[in-house]
């Protein structure tokens, strides 16, 4: 790989420049992230095009050891927790004052801990070294969402492309309908899916080393200790911070939620004689091969074949031409996922090309 697209998996780190700009100068300054992921990011794309390329399979093994890949998904967990704990400092400071300050300082550190660091999360979560587990985990605990870690891995990855996934969105299903069902039930079936593992292992469900428990309680315990620390630091009560914390995990999860909506939109495997769904393959996810927003986001717009090998590192993720592709990267399929009307105005013909598809094959 050139030294080129070998930096490009640092471009995450520009939104933590950003973020730092916005505080610097402060007022509509903090929105300065938005216009990097949502325009600056797809007029790049438009202007530089789609990398369709593919590692041969000689070099797939070497270029999955290289440490530097692994470094960058490191890095990010201490940049996102300096983050946190500077936008913890920032709010309880008073140095966001204005609305509209708070609502840019909380979109950008949204944008850092939803947009890349769950992606990094998913990224190490599907790893199988426990210090990527670990970090992992450290990473959805700053967003509210360590259950993903559960019923990511052992529900969405087996019931994708099927009813049973409340991930996987359904044709004509707006994304905040989808919402509600993906947050809600994705959260119970973590519980069920952690009780039922408990249970095989001879342990009572709701024993003290049951995962949920703890995935429930950390973020909580997380914000109460950045907010006793500059409770005591600043002499009052800094009840900024759980406003702070609890709104930015919302809002990054909810970015989470609109590329899970975005990366299956009324995708359904078949079933076989024996009413039994077909295994899942290449054509079970809307891809994308907009080269910089892959860089920017780990290549996981190259998401059948993350399913197809869940782990597989994400600097050598393949392109299937048979996969289905969306016409723009991620970042403006999620505005588009925002306008119900436009959403299936736009994707229903794809979806339905898809379907015509499955069907002649």
């Amino acid at each position: 790989m050139s030294l080129l697209k070998k930096a490009g998996y640092y471009s995450g780190f520009i939104l933590i420049i950003m973020y730092v700009v916005g505080y610097t100068y402060g007022g509509y300054w903090h929105f300065s992230s938005i216009f990097f992921i949502f325009i600056f990011i797809p007029s790049i794309d438009a202007l530089i095009g789609k990398d369709a390329e593919n590692f041969p399979k000689s070099k797939i093994k070497t270029i999955s050891k290289e440490f530097y890949y692994k470094f960058i998904t490191y890095i990010w967990v201490y940049a996102q927790l300096t983050v946190m704990v500077f936008g913890a400092y920032a709010v309880t400071l008073g140095e966001v004052n204005t609305i509209i300050e708070w609502a840019g300082f909380i979109l950008a550190t949204s944008l850092i801990t939803g947009g890349i660091g769950i992606t990094v999360a998913h990224e190490l979560g599907h790893k199988k070294s426990k210090l990527e587990q670990f970090y992992s985990k450290v990473l959805l605990m700053m967003v509210c969402y360590m259950h993903f870690f559960i019923e990511h891995n052992k529900g969405h990855h087996v019931h994708v492309a099927t009813p049973q996934d409340p991930a996987t969105s359904r044709k004509n299903e707006s994304f905040y309908k989808f919402w509600v069902r993906s947050v809600f039930q994705g959260y119970a079936s973590a519980w069920k899916l952690e009780n039922e593992s408990r249970k095989r292992k001879g342990y009572a469900a709701m024993g003290i080393n049951n995962q949920m428990i703890w995935f429930s309680i950390l973020p909580i315990l997380f914000c109460v200790l950045l907010t006793a620390i500059f409770s005591y630091l600043m002499d009052v009560f800094a009840w900024q911070v759980p406003v702070y914390f609890f709104t930015q995990s919302i809002l990054a999860f909810t970015i989470l939620e609109q590329v899970n909506y975005i990366e299956h939109y009324g995708i359904v495997r078949k079933k076989d004689d024996n009413d039994r769904y077909e295994l899942v393959n290449q054509l079970h996810s809307w891809n994308a091969n907009h080269l910089v927003s892959n860089f920017f986001l780990f290549q996981l717009q190259r998401h059948s074949d993350h399913h197809l090998n869940a782990i597989r590192r994400y600097q050598v993720l393949k392109h299937y031409d048979e996969s289905p592709q969306l016409p723009y990267g991620y970042p403006t399929m999620i505005i588009l996922a925002l306008i119900p009307f436009f959403w299936f105005r736009f994707m229903n013909p794809k979806l339905e090309k898809w379907e015509m598809n499955l069907l002649e094959n």
